[in-house]
């Protein structure tokens, strides 16, 4: 049960940072190279809450959630980090968390 807390603190987190970031993003002055980013943060949030909603509620399909979220968290990590901007790299750091907790959750099992 400890290990669901956790996981699901994970997904929390990185779901607040992620609608965070795409907020941000949509204010700086050069929106148009933001667009990917945003769209992979819109992405990421989603997911997280999603696969939240799963590993709280026990469903047997959890499993195949959580590795499609640690993917997304991946990318969408991977796309925060390219950029200078402090919600970016809050965002990078959430999406990196939230990536491992996923990849830890995968090595126990539902």
């Amino acid at each position: 049960m400890a290990h669901n807390q956790e996981l699901l603190q994970k997904l929390g987190a990185c779901a607040a940072a992620c609608e965070m970031c795409a907020d941000a993003c949509l204010g700086e002055d050069d929106i148009k190279k933001m667009v990917r980013c945003i769209r992979l943060d819109r992405d990421c949030a989603k997911i997280c809450y999603t696969t939240a909603s799963f590993v709280a509620s026990h469903s047997e399909h959890t499993e195949r959630l959580i590795k499609e979220c640690e993917e997304l968290c991946r990318m969408c990590a991977e796309e925060c980090e390219q950029h200078e901007m402090d919600h970016c790299r809050e965002c990078a750091k959430a999406c990196r968390e939230c990536e491992e907790a996923c990849k830890s959750f995968s090595g126990v099992g539902v």
